[in-house]
């Protein structure tokens, strides 16, 4: 057993109240033990003086692609379909089972030093188990799956697999890491988009899931060219299509639904689908503004995403949450997307989308001790009097604030220090990895 008790705190709680108190937090073991003001516990292990600190619920990411974290500035200043065309996918096939390691922990090291500690991640076609290593290792909470693909034009041999090929990697893939350490780590399938997969893979993947009771993510209305295919394809639209093969159900999270029409958007509510928003990957791919504010309205669950470095640059929650709030006040007026409405996306909203919202997302007795230490104590966020902490958060932090993060009630960074992730080995072999893998790619794809 372990205790650690973090003092004199202002406390962003984020539950149901979404009240903002002054106190003390207790951790035992993974979970939050009491809230109070000064708590004064016997036999604790560990005291954090976080007096002047904001304590926040851990932020919860939607879509991120580990296994890109290494193609970062590698795919610049394209749309979807060329991107993934002549740089992801040939990238994906250059992999190797360190490479893919190493990316991972490059991505985790980012997301747990900027406030992130659990992701919805979708890895690529080969090597997953290596990911799920880094993910293990490092202390993250992770919903994490094998990209699943089974069909596609310009797709390199590398990528290529058969649909049962495909079906049963997942399936020994979440065998091994479905409630690893507890729960910590869960499986997704993770059909990469109806381009790249065919329809007995998906109606396979809806059955797989409610078998198993797990996630599927997908991407789904990300670009109008992606559209037009789906459609000439299976003459519906990708949301019609997805709810035609079983799909549409509460277990499914789709990243980015850029592009909907009225009729799908009530099947994502009808059903209880969850949307992943991913505002920098929808600005920096030319994809669109998603209609974030219509689905909410409508009571759609929605949450925010990075995506992957390549198409971001990077996987910093701050840097979508202020996104997320402006791009939509030009178009819906100021008063849209205010701060509260995104940290709640970010946080509870995410633990939502996963099915947690009971175990993460909010700070509150019983719940898992997933929270992040800001320091607020700057320029750049001051002043703090009469400011509504939340405000300050969004639209003023950036994730140089991030001071501690605990998850699972272990201190995986500590005053900026990581301690589950070796940043100087990791950055090393990041560099090593992307030059073995730029000369493997001309001969494999």
């Amino acid at each position: 057993m372990s205790k650690i008790l973090l003092k004199n705190a202002e406390i962003v709680t984020m539950n149901s109240q979404e009240e903002i108190m002054k106190g003390d937090i207790l951790i035992e073991n993974d979970r939050i033990e009491a809230i109070g003001v000064d708590l004064n516990p016997p036999d604790v292990d560990k005291v954090i003086d976080a007096r002047g600190k904001t304590v926040i619920p851990g932020f919860v990411q939607t879509h991120i692609h580990l296994c890109q974290t290494v193609f970062r500035g590698r795919a610049d200043d394209l749309e979807l379909l060329d991107w993934l065309k002549k740089r992801i996918w040939p990238l994906e096939a250059a992999h190797d089972e360190e490479s893919l390691y190493y990316s991972a922990l490059l991505g985790i090291g980012e997301l747990i030093q900027s406030g992130t500690t659990s992701i919805v991640d979708m890895e690529t076609v080969h090597h997953t188990d290596y990911a799920f290593q880094a993910i293990a290792s490092s202390g993250i909470r992770a919903l994490s799956g094998k990209v699943m693909m089974d069909k596609g034009e310009e797709v390199p041999k590398a990528l290529q697999e058969n649909t049962k090929q495909s079906i049963q990697e997942s399936v020994d893939l979440l065998e091994k890491w479905h409630n690893y350490d507890n729960g910590r780590i869960k499986y997704a399938f993770s059909p990469r988009f109806v381009v790249s997969c065919t329809e007995p893979l998906l109606k396979e993947v809806a059955s797989l899931s409610r078998d198993f009771g797990v996630n599927v993510h997908t991407h789904a209305s990300e670009n109008r060219g992606e559209i037009a295919i789906v459609e000439e394809e299976t003459g519906m639209r990708n949301i019609e299509y997805l709810e035609h093969l079983g799909l549409a159900n509460d277990r499914l999270i789709l990243a980015h639904c850029v592009w909907l029409n009225d009729s799908e958007k009530q099947i994502i509510r009808n059903k209880g689908i969850h949307v992943s928003h991913c505002p920098g990957s929808n600005l920096k791919l030319a994809s669109g503004i998603a209609e974030i504010p219509s689905l909410l309205a409508e009571n759609i669950s929605v949450s925010l995403g990075a995506d992957g470095a390549p198409c971001n640059n990077n996987l910093d929650m701050f840097n979508e949450m202020r996104l997320a709030a402006l791009i939509q006040k030009p178009i819906h007026g100021p008063t849209a997307m205010d701060a509260r409405t995104i940290f709640r996306m970010a946080t509870i909203g995410g633990a939502k989308a996963i099915g947690l919202a009971h175990e993460i997302g909010s700070i509150e007795v019983g719940k898992k001790a997933d929270l992040v230490i800001l320091d607020l104590n700057h320029f750049h966020t001051f002043p703090s009097y009469d400011v509504d902490p939340i405000s300050r958060i969004v639209y003023s932090a950036t994730r140089g604030d991030v001071e501690t993060s605990i998850i699972n009630g272990n201190i995986v960074m500590e005053n900026r220090i990581m301690k589950t992730v070796d940043k100087e080995t990791v950055l090393q072999e990041a560099n090593v990895s992307i030059k073995r893998m730029t000369k493997r790619m001309a001969s494999i794809v």
